[in-house]
């Protein structure tokens, strides 16, 4: 100990450490009797911080244009949110369904597609030559016309319509961040 007090004798030291020792095992005696072991799960009442990290580039789309994205995620799961530079994301909730959901949207919308993931996508747009399918939040990826089925599709309108839900598989990202799909790749998965 550095005290600078004179006339404070080990006696003294010795006997304030022993007393402290004394009063500490007592508060811990205490405590055992009330819960002897750790509890396995937390009270649904107690308040949950939990941390992802993300690739730091996709932070705007966490953030969104104007913090559009951010506070729709704030308002409808009623967490609190702080984010990083490096990419650390602090998800403060009141309750762990709050977090999980609120964790799910930011996956979705910074998870970085690989080629052979599975979706489950919805057609947002047609066109002459294949469909959009929204894969993710914000991500949306081309089913070609030859990827529809295993034959010759005359109409993509034939196969798919605007609102339907389908399995995808990506089949590759081009240079320029593309995603390119297949339905019929999808199905043979099966």
């Amino acid at each position: 100990m550095d005290v600078k007090i004179e006339g404070l004798t080990m006696e003294i030291l010795t006997a304030a450490f022993a007393q402290a020792k004394k009063a500490r095992l007592h508060i811990l005696k205490k405590m055992e009797e009330t819960i002897s072991v750790s509890r396995t799960e937390l009270s649904p009442y107690a308040p949950r911080v939990f941390k992802i990290q993300i690739n730091p580039e996709k932070i705007r789309d966490v953030i969104g244009t104007g913090g559009k994205v951010i506070n729709k995620i704030i308002d409808e799961t009623g967490v609190a949110i702080d984010i990083e530079d490096s990419g650390m994301i602090f998800i403060t909730s009141p309750d762990k369904e709050s977090a999980d959901k609120a964790i799910s949207w930011i996956e979705s919308l910074t998870h970085e597609i690989k080629p052979g993931e599975l979706f489950q996508g919805k057609v947002s747009r047609i066109f002459d030559f294949g469909a959009m399918v929204e894969i993710l939040p914000g991500q949306e990826g081309l089913v070609h016309i030859s990827e529809l089925a295993p034959y010759r599709v005359r109409k993509v309108s034939d196969i798919v319509k605007i609102g339907d839900t389908i399995p995808v598989k990506v089949k590759n990202i081009d240079d320029m961040g593309r995603i390119n799909l297949s339905l019929k790749d999808a199905q043979n998965q099966k």
